[in-house]
């Protein structure tokens, strides 16, 4: 029997890293993990019936990835405010309370904006895709004092509902635009934001062209599969400061495995064992 059974439920999580990174988690604190992969598809479940299937099976905990991570907030308690304002959860513990949620795309973007970019203004942003992992994040740049924020989505009905949520949760002028061309919503902006699955292995491409880079002093994508997307090809090229989606994977597994395990982590032996590992697979 493992001492922690977690999984992830997700679609097109094949390339994933989080097995690995809660594998070698435990290893640190000699603790034995099983963490599964598990796609509804694949497991003949719709995603609510998987969720129950996890909760009555005996798993620890979960984490919850795109498209699922608005919907998994039906299913779980939420205590913390600012989780709830986001309205989207992807890191699930199983309690003697019942499954409790928790969001650490939010607390994981922070420590990955802080460690790159330390206490700089974020400026104006525009940020592509306001699904769950894109709600997180403009929540965090409010945090980190953005307050022009623009946002565009194939679905306004989508940007709009965030927009009216970034309004309500603070009390000084804010001004967050919504649109749906990325081209028309980035001139003048200082941070570039996808949060959007395309460039990720299956979807290739990019949400935000190249011609819309420049002028723009630094960009984010929540892709880490590869790590090097065509957008942050595109965004070196045009000399933005960049902060990969390796470092909000990296960030919100810590997070989420002091949530699953309360134990520490040595977060620099945690880097190094994940490149390691990573080398030893690739030449496997």
């Amino acid at each position: 029997m493992p001492d922690l059974h977690l999984g992830l439920i997700g679609d097109n999580i094949s390339a994933s890293s989080s097995p690995r990174l809660h594998r070698l988690a435990g290893a640190q604190n000699r603790m034995a993990v099983q963490y599964d992969s598990l796609i509804p598809a694949e497991q003949g479940k719709p995603f609510e019936e998987l969720f129950k299937h996890c909760r009555q099976s005996g798993y620890d905990g979960l984490n919850i990835t795109y498209p699922y991570k608005e919907t998994v907030i039906r299913y779980v308690t939420v205590q913390d405010p600012q989780v709830a304002r986001i309205g989207a959860v992807n890191t699930v513990v199983f309690s003697s309370d019942g499954p409790l949620g928790f969001n650490t795309d939010y607390s994981g973007f922070l420590s990955s904006y802080q460690k790159e970019r330390g206490t700089s203004d974020p400026g104006p942003v525009l940020l592509v895709g306001t699904g769950g992992v894109g709600r997180a994040i403009a929540f965090a740049l409010l945090t980190l004092g953005a307050r022009d924020i623009r946002l565009s989505d194939c679905s306004l009905e989508r940007a709009y509902a965030l927009a009216a949520d970034l309004r309500a949760a603070v009390s000084d002028p804010i001004t967050v635009t919504v649109g749906r061309t990325v081209s028309e919503l980035a001139e003048g902006v200082k941070g570039l934001l996808n949060c959007t699955p395309l460039g990720m292995v299956g979807r290739s491409g990019t949400a935000i062209p190249a011609e819309d880079i420049p002028g723009a002093e630094w960009v984010f994508d929540a892709v880490y599969t590869p790590v090097d997307t065509q957008f942050l090809q595109d965004a070196a090229k045009a000399r933005a400061q960049i902060i990969s989606g390796y470092e909000l994977f990296f960030y919100q597994g810590v997070n989420a495995w002091t949530f699953f395990s309360r134990r520490p982590l040595n977060e620099a032996q945690l880097r190094r064992s994940l490149l390691e590992n990573e080398d030893t697979l690739s030449a496997a």
